[in-house]
């Protein structure tokens, strides 16, 4: 009889990419769809359209140590491990987010955010040190929950912050217990309310989940948030994803227990938002004015969240205060001909 060596696998943990753009039917929230419908729409949805991730190289070769295995999957990736494979509590797993579809800025939420790249020259050591800005950095240290077991969700992104006098357009901030979205930029930002509960809300991605940078000594110029760039991450990266094996605050947020996988690996999310816009509709002949939605509406693939045509592929466009590109942001809209 042949030799047979049976090694079984257990998955480390998953993390799921969802883009509301997707996912929302119309102005109802894909989280508050009948079961039926949240199924149907999540067997038709795909991350591997708009993004690709990959592990870092240092990562590809950690894993390839535990015997480990990376795989994408439509709503985002798994990592699994030999079952009897012992991980250090400290272990970390990183990965690169990048975007591959040029309209994800069109109708994501907050990517009119500069992702400006520094290069910066450090005497003491005489080398180039290179940031990006604006980079988000999600983690299961950092990262919040809703809900509670056996319905809780465990979000990447850092809790949602208060409002502040320097929020741009499309930031989010929670007040008393309420979930709001800027639509214009401070100061006199307008907004609307997402929810008066902000606990029923996802954790959408936000202007916080991106760190703040801690320059070296006697370095200047460096951007307030961001990332450091290096030789693991690409020019073009998106965001980041830091994965510890042990969350040693909250276990939920672990992914291995007395260091071997856990018997049910958690499930991490990170939420998009789609993208806010009020509707102008303009006629086909002649470009002049007909109408606009009174407030912003949700730019969605499925369904209408208006009671005319929706936005076609016509672009996201902005108006700046006194027609100026260098002062705040009054207005986001779509135009659509009819």
């Amino acid at each position: 009889m042949a030799e047979r060596i049976v090694n079984g696998y257990k998955r480390l943990f998953e993390v799921q990419l969802l883009h509301h753009y997707w996912l929302d039917d119309a102005s109802v929230l894909f989280d508050t769809l009948p079961e039926s419908r949240k199924n149907k729409l999540l067997l038709a949805y795909d991350s591997r359209s708009f993004l690709e991730i990959k592990p870092t190289p240092s990562t590809a070769n950690r894993l390839k140590a535990f015997r480990g295995i990376f795989r994408n999957t439509a709503p985002g990736f798994m990592v699994a491990v030999p079952k009897d494979v012992v991980i250090p509590d400290t272990e970390l797993f990183s990965f690169v987010i990048t975007i591959t579809d040029a309209d994800f800025y069109k109708y994501t939420s907050l990517t009119f955010i500069n992702r400006k790249i520094y290069e910066l020259y450090y005497q003491p050591e005489d080398k180039i040190e290179r940031y990006k800005e604006n980079v988000p950095v999600f983690s299961n240290l950092t990262g919040v929950s809703r809900g509670v077991n056996p319905d809780k969700l465990l979000f990447l992104s850092r809790e949602i912050p208060a409002s502040a006098v320097t929020d741009k357009v499309e930031y989010l901030n929670i007040t008393g217990n309420a979930l709001f979205q800027l639509t214009s930029s401070q100061p006199g930002a307008t907004k609307v309310n997402l929810s008066n509960i902000a606990a029923n809300m996802p954790v959408f991605v936000h202007q916080n989940d991106s760190p703040v940078i801690v320059p070296l000594v006697g370095l200047s110029g460096t951007p307030a948030k961001g990332i450091l760039l290096s030789s693991e991450i690409p020019d073009n990266v998106f965001g980041l994803i830091n994965i510890t094996a042990t969350n040693p605050i909250d276990n939920d947020f672990s992914c291995t227990s007395a260091g071997v996988a856990k018997i049910a690996c958690p499930v991490f999310q990170i939420r998009f938002k789609n993208r806010l816009a009020v509707w102008k509709y303009l006629n086909k002949n002649n470009g002049s004015p007909i109408s606009e939605s009174s407030t912003p509406l949700p730019l969605t693939y499925n369904g209408n969240a208006g009671v005319k045509k929706k936005p076609g592929e016509s672009g996201i466009k902005v108006q700046y205060e006194g027609n100026d590109p260098t002062k705040r942001i009054e207005k986001v809209y779509t135009e659509i001909f009819e």
